[in-house]
Order: structure tokens, then C-alpha cells, then sequence
């Protein structure tokens, strides 16, 4: 995009606004950009980027919109951070250390994706062609512009968007628990020195929305036991009162939305009967099999193959089993799209298409084209089980099954993303969390067998529970299980209260503290932090001392001493922290974060100082430990803000 393109701001109904290039004002070439969303190449990218970060917060400075919180989801905006900067540096005449206290105290980052492939990084030229004149604009060199989305230990030095976003955002937060695990990890590098599970990075799990999600039918369920459509989704009283419910009005409403779901189904098959000259016959064998009263799976979603949405057919004549069972069928249904230019994906698609034509397996595994939203909204409220078995920790979080918990659907996953926090036991399935084998294609054919084991001795006769009354007793408690135990925790509303309580009511006030009085508190910090860059390798160890066990080998309830004595020199000794970090060997020879302890400062004077600690070691084990000098400062929301670190053993 030229520096002088324009752009066109549409208002969403919802409250959105969605940023536009294709304006008669525009060349040609500036005009596509943002035609498609994944379009184009890795240089079409970068300028969808650009336009989301840059022209995005132009965007809101013409409408007049400035908001107290920038939220930050994916590496795709991180752009946001350089127009920020350089509005904050022009107008009010910061510098850009100044500019970036102010801008970071503001800013949450969430990483939706648990792979370092997937974080978009451009080439240094690229930018260049781009961007070259934002250094004059920030004063501030080319290589300190490059470095903000540079990690020093990388052997190809991108420029990572993920990278500049953690720099320039106070809080960072994945979107599982797991995921959040998994993100620490990730960005671990940018802070050598500390371990993983050390860093601020958080997570708040995703959830879904629930009136858009739920159906109808449901909804009027809610009304029925709470007065109101519209009920208080945190009261976990009101979710409770679905156990009062008669089994059998669970069973309709279950038994109705399967036969929308079978009606949509029918409709569909029949425009594409009709479209692609398909035998009437093969039309009539599915519709057939699409019995109400059969146990139907469904798995419906992005075709990426860590998804492994062939792991059902590792054993064909063990499935042809499972769903030819005259007294107790099963009837699978799947949807999805790949990615363009993902080869994996379609290659499953056809895979399983081929398999869905298959005699054996006709009207018993189905494969639904053209999957869009509505049909999503048809599938996870009328299937009776969603099935998921991505690659564990591959699945940041997920959504689909959320939906589906929504609507009394039943969950059945490998333990990745947020089913790692929804499980419960009679609330749905869970393949094991520990991997047998480092081999993926050995751990597929257990995961395949443990699957098929599942659905026959435990699934299967669970669905065809029935009693006298024909309402199959234990299925219907499953449901109410996962309706009142998991669908609650993981609604929008509860992910929106856990970014206002984590992060929204952090952010906010500390950022109007650094920014009142013309900006006087970021930049006494920015201040401190240059005094301290400049002093900090003056400090001197003087002495250490720490009572070693033989082998490493520490007792619980023993108490060991450690001391050491500092000449901070010119550094005010409240400004240094040191600290005691324990540690133990991992079984794939990494270190792992068990505690750790801040020397108390016994003596100063001079600037030598003696700082000491008592550890009592709550268990026995081999442990490792060093001792870590770091900077403190009352104004620092956590110590990875500020990342100037020294250890001494």
C-alpha cells in the first residue's frame, strides 16, 4: 500500500469497523489488498497489516475514538504500537522510550496460535520498502526499529509480528490454560534467564456467546425455569435448575434439533443432487439412514491436519463394526473446508469423501459440503456427540465443541485446548492426556483404537440406555451434566469478565497514572530505566554463600541458608532485587521452575549490601538453584517489563 492510498471505514451493524482499500482514489494494485482476507502473498500481507495497524488507528483518531485499553488479538495488528508511538512523540513531544512506557501500559496481546509457523514474520527488506521512514519518525534507528520484532538467539532474523506485539504490550495472555503453557514456551527466548513458567504470560479461555449459539428450543427452556431468555449466565443456581427438568423434555428438544439438523441435511444433498447430476438413488440412501433415533457424530471444522480428521478411519472394518450395529447404530456426519493452499487438508477431505461413498459405509458416514455458518449452527445444536482429536498441544482452545456443549451435544476430544478445563467425568469423553509414543503415527493407531474402544463400551450403550418410557436415562444425565457443570464456564460472559478482572482493571489505571501531568510518571520511569542500563554491570558481588547438599540432594523441612554480599555502587539499594530460584532437571534435560525466594536485605551501608534468605524445602528431591540479581521499582507491573537480569550462580 503507497503511502498515499486512502482507505474507506465501513460501519458494522454490531458496532464494528471494517477498514476498506477498494476506493476510486486508489491504484489498482492498492485497491485488492484487501479483497481477501488470505489472498495474495506473504507482501500482501504485510500491507493488510499495515492497513489493520496504521490505518486502523487513523481510523479511530478521525472518528474521534480513543480508547483507555488497546486489545491486541494476534500478531496481525501489532502495527498499532508504531502509529500509536509516533502520534504520542509528535503531539506531545516524547521521547521514544517515553512514548513506548505510555503506550505499552495500555495495551493487552493475546497469541491465538500455539505453533511459531503460524505467527506471521516479513523480511527485512520487505519492511524496508514499507516502513523505512517510521525510524524518523520514532528517532530512533533502523536497527532499533528492526529489533522490537527480532529475537537476538533466531538464526533467520524475520521480522515476527508476534515479537513486536509481546514487546509492546504490558500483559500478554494465551487463550487456554494450556495454551497459555504452551505460549510461555514459546516466547520464552525474549527473556533468557528466566524459565518458562516464570513469565507473565496469562490466559483467559475462550467462550462463545450464547444466545447466537444456543437454539431456540433451548432458549425456551431458560425461560421456562428462569423466567427470562435473557438469564444471568455467572449464577450457577439458575444453570442447576436444568437437573429439575423432566428426562424426557430433554430427550424432545434433543430429538427435535436432530431432526432440523436431518431436514437441513436433505435439503442440501438435494441442491447438490441437483447441481451435480447425482443419482437419485444415492440421494434416497442417505436420506434413509438419517434416523432421529441413531447415535450421530459430528465433526465439522478447518480441515488442518493436526486436526487428524482421519483418525476415526485408521481401522476400517473395526468402524464398518461400530456403525453397522442393527441394534445400536452409529451414523457419523462431517464438514469442513481446508485452507487454499493447505494440500493436507484437501487430501483429507477427499479421503474422507471417498470414504463416505464407499457401499459399507453409505448414509453412515457423510460428508457435507459447502460448510458454512448456518450449517454449523444446525450441527452442534442437533448432533449428539462432537468429536475432536486435534494433536495435542496443537489446539490453542477451540470453539466449536463450546457450541455444542451450548445445546446439550455432548463432547468427546483428545484433552487439548480449552476440553483440558472443561472436562468432567459423566459430562462427555477425553482420550488420555499422556502420549504413549514419540512416534505420531504409532500414537495415531492408539488414539484410533482408544477411540473405537470408547465408543463401543461406553458411548454406544450410554446413547441406548432407554427405559420403559423409550428416554435413554443415562445419556439424558450426561447431558445434564455438560449443560450445568461445563456450557457455564466457558460462555463469552464469563471470558469477558475474566479480561476485565485480569487485565482490563490492571491496564486502565496504571496507564492514567504514567500519563497524568503531562506524562510525569512515564517518564520518570523511562528515566530509571536508562539510569539503570547505565549502572547495572557496575554492581559488584562481593561474596556468596549457600550450605551445597552432597548431589544436590536436599531434605524436606531442613532449613539452608544463603547469603551475599553486594556493592550496588550508585544504584539506591531498593532499586535491586535478588532472589533465590530453584529448579529441577526435567527428563528432557531442561530446567524446571520449582520456586523461588527473595533475599531479605539484612545490612547496607555504602552501597555494600548483605542480603540473606532461609529455605526450608517443603520436599525432598535433586534440586538445582541459583541466585539472580534483578531491578525493581515500585512502578513495574511485572519483572519481564523490564529485562535487565544478572545471575551469580
Amino acid at each position: 500500500m503507497s503511502e498515499s492510498g486512502s482507505g474507506k471505514l465501513w460501519l458494522e451493524r454490531y458496532g464494528s469497523f471494517l477498514l476498506d482499500t477498494d476506493t476510486a482514489d486508489n491504484s489498482p494494485e492498492d485497491r485488492s489488498v484487501t479483497h481477501h482476507l488470505y489472498g495474495g502473498d506473504n507482501e500482501n500481507r504485510l500491507r493488510q497489516e499495515l492497513i489493520l495497524g496504521i490505518g486502523g488507528i487513523r481510523a479511530l483518531e478521525a472518528i474521534g475514538i480513543r480508547p483507555d485499553v488497546y486489545h491486541s488479538n494476534e500478531g496481525h495488528s501489532a502495527f498499532i504500537s508504531f502509529e500509536r508511538l509516533r502520534i504520542l512523540i509528535e503531539n506531545h513531544h516524547l521521547t521514544f522510550s517515553e512514548a513506548t512506557e505510555a503506550i505499552r501500559s495500555s495495551t493487552l496481546f493475546t497469541t491465538h496460535t500455539p505453533v511459531p509457523a503460524g505467527h506471521d514474520a516479513f523480511e527485512e527488506d520487505l519492511l524496508r520498502k514499507y516502513i523505512s521512514h517510521y525510524q524518523v519518525r520514532l528517532n530512533i534507528s533502523w536497527g532499533e526499529l528492526m529489533a522490537l520484532g527480532q529475537c537476538e538467539s533466531d538464526q533467520v532474523k524475520k521480522f515476527n509480528m508476534s515479537y513486536l506485539a509481546t514487546r509492546m504490550s504490558q500483559e500478554v495472555n494465551g487463550v487456554s490454560k494450556l495454551h497459555g503453557q504452551v505460549s510461555q514456551d514459546m516466547f520464552n527466548k525474549l527473556w533468557p534467564g528466566y524459565l518458562k513458567e516464570e513469565l507473565f504470560i496469562g490466559y483467559v479461555t475462550n467462550g462463545v456467546h450464547h444466545p447466537t449459539w444456543t437454539a431456540p428450543e433451548w432458549r425456551e427452556v431458560y425461560k421456562e425455569i428462569t423466567g427470562n431468555i435473557n438469564f444471568d449466565q455467572t449464577d450457577a443456581s439458575i444453570w442447576e435448575k436444568l437437573y429439575s427438568l423432566d428426562d424426557k423434555k430433554i430427550y424432545d428438544v434433543k430429538t427435535g434439533l436432530k431432526k432440523s439438523l436431518f431436514s437441513n441435511i436433505r435439503k442440501r444433498l438435494q441442491s447438490e443432487m441437483i447441481d451435480k447430476h447425482v443419482s437419485p438413488r444415492k440421494l434416497l440412501n442417505i436420506s434413509n439412514h438419517l434416523n432421529e433415533k441413531t447415535l450421530t457424530i459430528g465433526f465439522a471444522r478447518r480441515f488442518a491436519t493436526y486436526k487428524r480428521a482421519g483418525l476415526l478411519f485408521r481401522d476400517l472394518d473395526r468402524l464398518e463394526k461400530i456403525v453397522s450395529n442393527p441394534e445400536k447404530p452409529v451414523q457419523f456426519i462431517y464438514a469442513g473446508k481446508a485452507h487454499p493452499n493447505d494440500g493436507g487438508g484437501q487430501d483429507l477431505i477427499k479421503r474422507i469423501f471417498e470414504i463416505s461413498q464407499m457401499p459399507r459405509f453409505a448414509g453412515k458416514v457423510i460428508f457435507i459440503e459447502n460448510y458454512d455458518i448456518e450449517l454449523a449452527k444446525y450441527l452442534v445444536r442437533g448432533v449428539d456427540i462432537w468429536l475432536n482429536t486435534p494433536t495435542r498441544p496443537l489446539e490453542a482452545s477451540g470453539t466449536s465443541g463450546e457450541k455444542g456443549v451450548m445445546n446439550g451435544t455432548l463432547h468427546f476430544s483428545v484433552l487439548d485446548g480449552w476440553w483440558v478445563e472443561g472436562y468432567r467425568a459423566f459430562a462427555g469423553w477425553a482420550l488420555p492426556k499422556k502420549r504413549t509414543f514419540e512416534n505420531q503415527n504409532l500414537q495415531d493407531d492408539i488414539d484410533a483404537e482408544t477411540i473405537y474402544n470408547m465408543l463401543e463400551y461406553e458411548i454406544v450403550p450410554a446413547y441406548y440406555s432407554f427405559n420403559e418410557k423409550g428416554v435413554p436415562v443415562e445419556w439424558i444425565s450426561y447431558i445434564k451434566n455438560t449443560m450445568v457443570k461445563v456450557a457455564p464456564e466457558f460462555t463469552m460472559k464469563r471470558m469477558l469478565d475474566d479480561y476485565y478482572e485480569k487485565y482490563y482493571t490492571k491496564l486502565a489505571p496504571r496507564h492514567k497514572y504514567l500519563i497524568e501531568n503531562n506524562f510525569e510518571k512515564a517518564k520518570e520511569l523511562s528515566a530509571w530505566k536508562k539510569t539503570m542500563r547505565e549502572e547495572w554491570d557496575n554492581i559488584e558481588v562481593l561474596n556468596y554463600s549457600f550450605e551445597r547438599s552432597k548431589d544436590n540432594v536436599y531434605r524436606s523441612g531442613q532449613d539452608y541458608t544463603a547469603e551475599i554480599a553486594l556493592n550496588v555502587n550508585k544504584i539506591p539499594r531498593e532499586n535491586v532485587g535478588v532472589e533465590f530460584i530453584i529448579t529441577q532437571m526435567s527428563k528432557q534435560g531442561d530446567h524446571r521452575f520449582v520456586a523461588s525466594e527473595e533475599l531479605r536485605m539484612v545490612s547496607c551501608k555504602n552501597g555494600k549490601c548483605l542480603y540473606r534468605a532461609h529455605l526450608v524445602p517443603e520436599k525432598a528431591g535433586s534440586f538445582f538453584y541459583g541466585i539472580r540479581i534483578y531491578p525493581k521499582h515500585k512502578d513495574l507491573p511485572h519483572k519481564q517489563d523490564f529485562y535487565l537480569l544478572r545471575w551469580i550462580d
